[in-house]
């Protein structure tokens, strides 16, 4: 699956080296070597899709201090450190007390290791890139401030560091959108589901999101004069993507049918035009609208639609979830997709829980084509129509729940587990089987007992530690719930 993205990620990202000015008259040709260095980084950063500015090196205290405003100044996500030679903790003091971003240190040498034999002092200063992280992390503990990540590599053929350069990158991406983001929000969570409550305020607050309050009527609106051509073409986009294979066993599903093609189509071509129109980044609701009323026939036929948007980068949560919202687009940024998902049944032969929703999912992240179904009932709700069907990707996986502690902050709950093969309910609803460890009974125990919102963000790859990391950027709690015993 390769649904195209919106919109391509992107951060902006600062890069400054640091030195010591007392070598450059010293050591002829060195400053030049560890300028070439830097430059290095920044062609790595701006291969992620990033906009990497290079703030040039820092060698003094007072190159620090007049850093300082242009750093902020630039609106960054991120800013990378490239820890070139030694350097004294004044090139960094400054702007590690008043940066408001994450900063990264990066140690990469150019040689693996030194020739000894020939060795020199302007090789090892060449390659000293290691020499005063100590001092700076050191520096930054004193002023009270979380100690700086730190990559440390070799400059070249060193696949780790360069994964390092790119999860970060990404990480500075999610934060990027997030903090930006324009949640689009209408009607409201299922009633008696009290934990969907999502203070707006709080959100931005803690985000730097904008939650968009828009009215589900304007969906009519926008349903209005949509052409045949239109109709054909999304029509034909959706045929294209999905499965539609004859029912199984269960009397709630049939055949994808002509009519529910046609409403799914429809209230796609309308939800594209509303979020044009609202500007929006992802969008969270539930409405359900008078019984036989034209609104009801389009808030209740949104799931293809939303399944389209959330593959491209655009989270749409249903049952009004603005927390699981934030927490697919995180997953998104970070390039791991991002369902939305609950618990279904355990299965305790086997060991597995089951993990899926009957909303919105991301389809790029599917297991092969996914798989569209007539429903004649939506289970809990009002309506029929198409509803997608799919497990993800067999491998390594992450879940992501938002929840919110008693003092009103966030808290991001979090954990790493494997999708592996095998049967699903033919129900119209993606499922996927998820193993987590140290056995089923003990997981499912130690996630709830860390009070997750029952839905959560579903991506793979093994990605709990970046988003801790995002965590951290934005000053909130994160726990991993761990596989061990």
């Amino acid at each position: 699956m390769n649904v195209a993205r919106r919109k391509p990620r992107t951060a902006r990202i600062g890069v400054f080296g640091v030195g010591y000015h007392v070598y450059w008259n010293q050591f002829p040709g060195l400053l030049d070597e560890l300028t070439a260095k830097l430059d290095v980084l920044v062609q790595r950063v701006k291969a992620t899709g990033a906009t990497a500015e290079n703030f040039g090196i820092v060698d003094k205290a007072q190159d620090a201090y007049a850093l300082l405003p242009r750093l902020k100044s630039a609106d960054l996500d991120l800013v990378f450190c490239d820890m070139l030679t030694y350097a004294t903790s004044a090139t960094f003091g400054a702007i590690v007390r008043n940066l408001d971003v994450p900063i990264v240190l990066v140690a990469l040498q150019p040689l693996a290791a030194m020739d000894y034999g020939r060795a020199t002092t302007h090789m090892q200063l060449a390659n000293d890139d290691f020499c005063s992280v100590p001092e700076f992390l050191g520096v930054a503990i004193r002023m009270g401030k979380r100690p700086p990540k730190v990559i440390l590599g070799t400059l070249e053929n060193d696949p780790a560091a360069e994964a390092e350069i790119v999860e970060w990158c990404e990480i500075a991406m999610a934060l990027h959108d997030v903090k930006r983001a324009r949640i689009g929000h209408f009607g409201h969570p299922i009633e008696h589901m009290l934990d969907m409550q999502t203070d707006q305020t709080a959100l931005t607050a803690a985000f730097g999101c904008h939650v968009v309050q828009t009215e589900a009527d304007e969906l009519l609106r926008f349903s209005r004069d949509i052409g045949e051509d239109a109709l054909e073409r999304k029509s034909r986009e959706i045929l294209d993507l999905f499965d539609t294979p004859d029912p199984g066993i269960d009397p709630v599903t049939t055949k994808l049918t002509g009519d529910h093609l046609r409403s799914a189509a429809h209230a796609a071509v309308t939800l594209d035009r509303f979020v044009e129109h609202h500007e929006l980044d992802g969008l969270a609701y539930y409405y359900e609208g008078e019984a036989g009323s034209p609104l009801r026939g389009l808030v209740t036929n949104l799931i293809v639609g939303n399944s389209l948007l959330t593959a491209a980068g655009f989270p749409m949560c249903g049952e009004s979830d603005l927390k699981t919202c934030i927490a697919m687009l995180l997953m998104d940024r970070l390039g791991i997709g991002g369902s939305f998902a609950e618990f279904h049944p355990v299965d305790f032969r086997e060991g597995f829980v089951l993990v899926g929703h009957d909303g919105p999912h991301h389809i790029n992240i599917a297991d092969g084509k996914p798989v569209l179904r007539s429903l004649l009932k939506y289970h809990g709700k009002p309506g029929s129509g198409a509803s997608v069907e799919f497990r993800i990707k067999a491998g390594p996986i992450t879940m992501m729940s938002l929840g919110v502690k008693a003092d009103g902050r966030f808290k991001f709950i979090l954990a790493e587990g494997e999708s592996v093969q095998g049967a699903i309910p033919a129900t119209g609803n993606t499922n996927t089987r998820g193993f987590f460890g140290p056995d089923i009974r003990s997981f499912l125990k130690r996630w709830v007992h860390e009070g997750p919102t029952h839905h959560f963000a579903l991506g793979v790859g093994h990605r709990a530690g970046s988003l801790r990391r995002i965590a951290d950027a934005l000053g909130m709690e994160s726990v991993i719930i761990s596989g061990g015993n």
